[in-house]
């Protein structure tokens, strides 16, 4: 029985590194891949946490699930909703904030 915990501590390690390897790299886009990986590789070292009782690791992954599950879920619900941008982009505040900072040198 303690092989299948340590099996799911590994799995945890590979899904969650492998999803952040691949969107650093570009190879995927933080969607649902991404968060699903997230969430499952949270799951995984919930598990492992809890059987060597190390109750921090427990307690971030279960708030690393969490985030993952809101994401995929303010995705499903984007899919809905035709004309409603990526919510996995630059929010468009940032970037009406970033565009009006933009100096006019025609003053100068």
């Amino acid at each position: 029985m303690e092989l299948l915990f340590e099996a799911a501590g590994w799995a945890g390690a590979a899904a969650i590194l492998g999803a952040f390897l691949s969107v650093s790299m570009g190879w995927l886009k933080a969607g649902r891949a991404f968060q699903t990986a997230n969430l499952l590789g949270a799951c995984a070292f919930i598990i492992n946490g809890a059987f060597h009782e190390a109750w921090p690791s427990v307690v971030a992954n279960i708030a690393w699930f969490l985030i993952s599950a809101v994401a995929l879920i303010r995705l499903r619900s984007v899919r809905r909703m035709p004309g409603v941008p990526d919510p996995t982009g630059p929010l468009p505040i940032v970037k009406a904030f970033v565009e009006s900072g933009t100096r006019d040198n025609s003053d100068s």
